[in-house]
């Protein structure tokens, strides 16, 4: 019998050889032949059907087809639909049986044909043959349908497969969403392989046969050709990837023709030219026949590639379905790259551009695919002229796809065209394509680095660049000159680094040349008449650092790939042998560049950053301490000469690597370290005693004060990566802030870089608390800690605008340290160095989030005049990153627990209106929460649009009623949808989220007015509770069905809840509560309603006073329990959650009125 695929663990396994009853509609059997493909059971009366079927009745060659050992058993494969899913191998041997069964029966042959196909389909049903003769065309045409039988159950497709009539049945619940061809898993990957593989093989087995016998190929195309034109998704789908994969292997078939009939017609050329015309020869005139006889063939080819091309490809290019377009665009460009002189053209071409502004990345990713293939034989493209010019301006624009592997694939696109086409792009086209180096798509990037380096940077012929003299660095010095001009023109220096990955793998070697580069530098235009400009210069510096750190690391920089790259064997070596010849050339070469840049702040805090990359042990393996001493003397003049912080950052961060108690040379550094700090401190003291000893305090003049702040940014700097505490700096920064506090007079340059002192001081403290610290220390500790935060709450509100920020991010990060230290597993110094922030704390730090992140925004926008807004742009960019700083530090106290979630209420209103500048940490604030408590993440959302509602509310009293058309309206209803997108497409993992969103608002809606307490009960709870007792046998609750709920993380002080959801949530004392009674019909009300709703809100009491403490009146609510946080147990649903941001959700239940 006829195999039925339904599963394909069964396919290998499954051995078939009896004949089977199978249950047919009787209307399915009329006449002619029957390919039965699975069990058909209709919900009328069943009949068995005989084995009638002419295709059933085979010979032991075609109905054993293969045999093959699969775990010790010997698997038979019955129908051709299995020998495709068993593999390749076996596959010519079975072609080759099913030919000599066509040769001896085409019909059964044939049919056999046409059942596969079908099952390939996935259709589980039968195919009914009767044959066209017997009809006429009336009838005929009366047959041509697709309908469905509502009698028995089934669908019908009807068609004509010349010369027969044929007839499809399946089930009507044969999904379009499940079959073969779109099956994932790695079986029905090497099924499609394999299906295109067997077309592929049975048109070359038959193309010195039965290929041109005008009945094989006029029956599969008509048949392919009417599976395609069907409204079953998986017959168009699978029809048409044959038809596409018949006409590739018949054009194959074409092109062997075509060099057959070549060689036939030279020979009969050559033939007639060796004989006399006298006479006629055998031999010519079976040259003749023979030539005739091809071009019959290539008739006949060309015929079949007809009626494919326009029945099948014309009609399915622009399918509904992406899949199937992409097909026939695929196709397509294979066959142009394979047979141009028919297809190279702009009738064929035509059809690859349009689909160019296809909607799905799919479609345009094979139109790219194609094109790149055509593109890249220079014989093609003078032919290609028109559609070149007209679809080149969407080609350029691609590489701007949404879809990142489009516009990687764009890009390499526009590189073979700028190869091979001449002037095919402008300037203007190149400038922009250039920018691409910049884009955080390392793909990308690396694309546009080679577009970059092969027509810019590697071009020879721009004699402004080209050196006077060539010398030993005369290439290199070349192409670095270009893309240093290329760097400067476009404008954007932060992204060197960038700039360096996108073209490391291709222009790696002259990159690594970092002799050619210090020897630019350190050129002197007295001796060699060559110095390059200032700006050269300082482009040329940050390029040496970023090349440092591309081959030291080995990996992208920052933001451009999601995780660090795992390097190979081979790549490692690689990185070792980078960073010893870094290490040996630097070592000599980098004191003499400092000493000739040491006034320039910017080129030497790149400069001092190249050390953090060498291979330290070189100094005392090469004995070369002596260049070790002349790099810390230069370090320490450049320390003395200059305040700016970058360049002390870099210094205190290159002292920290080279005084690594590990290597040999820490000794040296390290003393050379304390003699530097000892000098700094000596004139901190000096111009501090200095200073108290007046008796008007810090009234002194500029020059004075300058110093402190030199002195003071200098001892900061060192102090945060190196531990000054044996120098008791603390007690010196400390009185500053104090006789701050206490007198208001300190100058303001003074100020920020004493906080930063005395808050290192305290870290590197904190840190040093050990398992045996006695406990006076730790009490005494503990003190300067809540010192310290009381200092930083009273800078919360100073005057100068640098001091506040300031003190706003090291409160933040405070807040943060205490919050989570371990102090080294020293439970009793946990307990009494543990600190959060009390409810005016938090208070503060809310109120400063909203006045200088939110509300300053619209201040200034409204002060600014469009000429101020032209002039300030980079000021304003300043401030957005000043802005976005603040925000993120606060958002980690809400993340992490330190300050109450709720708080995270009012960050929330301004995510829509904010969205372009602070969306991102907004979004991840949300995901952290969720992550964190589901449930409590989930009552924030509901506080902040209750909050939003009330609001709107209000700013509508007058009028009286609301205006559900106002922008603040729509903006609340596109925040609302918003967090719907949060909860993602599972809606298991945010059935808890959700299902606490509709019991809050069912209470919401049938406790208008605060209720009263019974005892220890609340009322309402008590209702509910009666209410859902009332058929304990239905169904259990869509809450209590997954055992207990976690605990709500808050915070310890639960007034500060109250007071952000304050006017949106029911509250009342325990007082006022005790002297209200229930009504009765507000008790029956109440318990009727519920009753409505049982199924979907029933919850046990347990977890209702778990999960409803906001709406309690205040002598229910619960108080906040340390240990409660940090042992909150997170489910692995709510770890795996994500948001779903750019896609529309529907949330269940999420538009039903409760």
């Amino acid at each position: 019998m006829i195999a039925e695929p339904n599963t394909a663990n069964n396919l290998p396994s499954q051995k078939e050889n009896a004949v089977h009853d199978e249950t047919v509609p009787e209307s399915a059997v009329q006449n002619g032949s029957c390919v039965r493909n699975g069990n058909l059971k209709t919900p009328r009366e069943k009949r068995k059907v005989p084995q009638q079927c002419e295709n059933i009745r085979r010979s032991s060659a075609s109905s054993k087809r293969v045999s093959r050992l699969q775990n010790g058993q010997v698997v038979e494969a019955v129908t051709l639909f299995e020998v495709v899913s068993m593999g390749k191998q076996a596959m010519q041997s079975v072609v080759d049986d099913w030919v000599e069964a066509y040769k001896q029966d085409r019909n059964v042959a044939l049919l056999d044909l046409i059942n596969f196909f079908i099952q390939c389909s996935g259709c589980q049903g039968m195919v009914t043959a009767e044959m066209f003769q017997s009809l006429h065309k009336k009838d005929v045409m009366q047959k041509m349908t697709e309908n469905f039988d509502e009698e028995s159950g089934l669908q019908y497709k009807k068609f004509i497969a010349y010369p027969w009539i044929l007839t499809v049945t399946w089930p009507v619940d044969m999904g379009n969403e499940d079959y073969p061809l779109i099956r994932t898993g790695p079986y029905w990957k090497k099924f499609k392989a394999n299906f295109c593989e067997f077309i592929a093989v049975l048109v070359q087995q038959c193309q010195c046969s039965i290929l041109y016998d005008s009945y094989l190929m006029d029956t599969v195309i008509s048949l392919l050709t009417g599976l395609a034109d069907s409204m079953v998704r998986a017959f168009r789908h699978t029809s048409t990837l044959a038809a596409m994969k018949l006409l590739t292997a018949v054009l194959s078939v074409r092109l062997n023709l075509d060099v057959n009939k070549h060689n036939a017609q030279r020979l009969y050329e050559v033939e007639k030219k060796r004989i006399s015309g006298k006479r006629t020869n055998y031999r010519l005139d079976q040259l003749e026949r023979k030539r005739k006889e091809y071009e019959h063939k290539l008739l006949e080819i060309q015929n079949m590639m007809n009626a494919i091309f326009k029945g099948t490809f014309l009609n399915r290019y622009r399918d509904v379905i992406p899949e199937i377009r992409a097909t026939c665009i695929e196709e397509i460009g294979r066959w142009i790259k394979t047979y141009p002189d028919a297809f190279l053209n702009d009738s064929y071409l035509k059809y690859i551009g349009w689909m160019l502004y296809d909607k799905q990345a799919e479609v345009r990713l094979k139109c790219l695919l194609g094109l790149q293939g055509i593109y890249s034989r220079k014989e093609f493209v003078s032919r290609m002229d028109l559609f070149t010019i007209r679809f080149k301006d969407r080609i350029v624009s691609m590489p701007l796809d949404k879809d990142h592997e489009v516009a990687v694939q764009a890009m390499k696109l526009l590189m073979l065209m700028s190869q091979n086409c001449e002037d095919v792009l402008s300037a203007e086209d190149c400038e922009t394509l250039y920018q691409f180096v910049y884009t955080t798509h390392r793909p990308l990037a690396v694309a546009a680095g080679e577009f970059l380096y092969k027509r810019l940077i590697s071009h020879e012929g721009d004699e402004e660049v080209q050196p006077k003299k060539g010398g030993k660095f005369g290439a290199s010095t070349d192409q670095l000159k270009r893309l240093i001009r290329f760097f400067l023109d476009s404008k954007l220096h932060k992204h060197v680094a960038y700039l360096i990955d996108s073209l490391w793998d291709w222009a790696g070697k002259f990159l690594k040349d970092w002799e050619c580069m210090t020897t630019l530098l350190l050129k002197n235009a007295e001796e060699d008449g060559e110095e390059l400009s200032d700006a050269y210069q300082s482009a040329l510096i940050e390029i040496i650092l970023a090349t440092v750190r591309e081959a030291a690391e080995g990996h992208p920089p920052v933001g451009r790939g999601a995780a660090k790259k795992i390097l190979s064997v081979k790549e490692k070596k690689i990185q070792l042998e980078d960073c010893t010849k870094i290490t040996e050339h630097f070592i000599m070469v980098l004191p003499q560049l400092l000493a000739k840049y040491s006034t320039d702040a910017q080129k030497v805090a790149n400069l001092l950053q190249i050390p953090q990359y060498y291979d330290l042990d070189v100094y005392s393996t090469g004995h070369l301490e002596k260049h070790l001493d002349a790099l810390l003397r230069e370090m320490k003049d450049i320390v003395a000469k200059h305040s700016d912080m970058s360049v002390l950052e870099a210094s205190s961060r290159t002292y920290y690597v080279l005084c690594s108690e590990e290597i040999a040379i820490y000794s040296q550094v390290d003393h050379a370290r304390s003699q530097l700090i000892d000098e700094l401190m000596g004139q901190l003291n000096q111009l501090l005693d200095g200073f108290w000893q007046k008796e008007e305090g810090f009234c002194t003049d500029a020059g004075e004060i300058s110093r402190m702040r030199s002195v003071l940014r200098r001892v900061a700097a060192f102090h945060n990566a190196h531990d000054l505490t044996k120098w008791n700096l603390y007690d010196k920064t400390l009185r500053l802030l104090v006789f701050e506090m206490e007198h208001g007079s300190l100058p303001v340059l003074i100020i920020v870089p004493a906080l930063q002192s005395t808050y290192f001081s305290l870290l590197w403290q904190l840190a040093a608390v050990s398992e045996n610290s006695p406990k006076e220390t730790l009490f005494a500790l503990g003190r300067e800690l809540r010192h310290f935060s009381q200092i930083c709450m009273h800078f919360l509100h100073h005057k100068d605008k640098d001091v506040k920020e300031k003190a706003f991010l090291i409160l933040c990060d405070w807040l943060l340290i205490l919050s989570h230290q371990d102090a080294n597993n020293n439970e009793q110094a946990v307990g009494l160095l543990d600190y959060l922030p009390s409810t005016s704390l938090q208070e503060k730090l809310l109120l400063f989030i909203q006045e200088h992140v939110f509300m300053g925004e619209e201040e200034e926008s409204k002060d600014l005049t469009e000429e101020e807004e032209r002039k300030d742009e980079s000021c304003k960019l300043d401030n957005l990153h000043k802005k976005r700083s603040l925000l993120a530090a606060y958002c980690k106290l809400i993340a992490y627990n330190v300050v109450e979630m709720t708080a995270a209420a009012e960050i929330y209103k301004y995510y829509v209106k904010t969205y372009n500048d602070f969306g991102d940490i907004i979004r991840e604030t949300l995901s952290k929460t969720r992550h964190n408590n589901k449930i409590q993440s989930t009552k924030t959302l509901i506080i902040c649009l209750q909050q939003l509602f009330q609001a709107h509310a209000e700013s509508h009293d007058s009028s009286g009623s609301l205006d559900f058309f106002s922008a603040s309206f729509t903006n609340m209803k596109e925040l609302a949808r918003r967090f719907s997108l949060t909860f993602g497409w599972d809606q298991v993992k945010s059935r808890e989220s959700v299902a606490m969103i509709h019991k809050y608002a069912y209470l919401q809606r049938y406790v208008a007015e605060p209720l009263p307490c019974k005892g220890d009960e609340w009322q309402p709870l008590i209702w509910y509770r009666n209410s859902l007792l009332a058929n304990e046998d239905e169904e259990s609750s869509v809450l209590g069905s997954s055992g207990e709920w976690s605990p709500v993380g808050t915070s310890k002080t639960s007034s500060f809840k109250r007071k952000l959801s304050n006017g949106s949530l029911p509250e009342t004392s325990q007082t006022e509560a005790t002297r209200k009674a229930p009504e009765p019909h507000c008790a029956s009300q109440l318990a009727s309603a519920a009753g409505k709703s049982r199924k979907r809100l029933k919850s046990q009491e347990v977890h209702l006073q778990e999960h409803l403490p906001f709406l309690c009146p205040g002598g229910l609510r619960g108080r906040y329990c340390k240990d409660e946080i940090k042992t909150e147990e997170v489910s692995e649903e709510g770890q795996a959650e994500d948001t779903a941001e750019d896609v529309d959700v529907d949330v269940v239940g999420a538009d039903q009125d409760s």
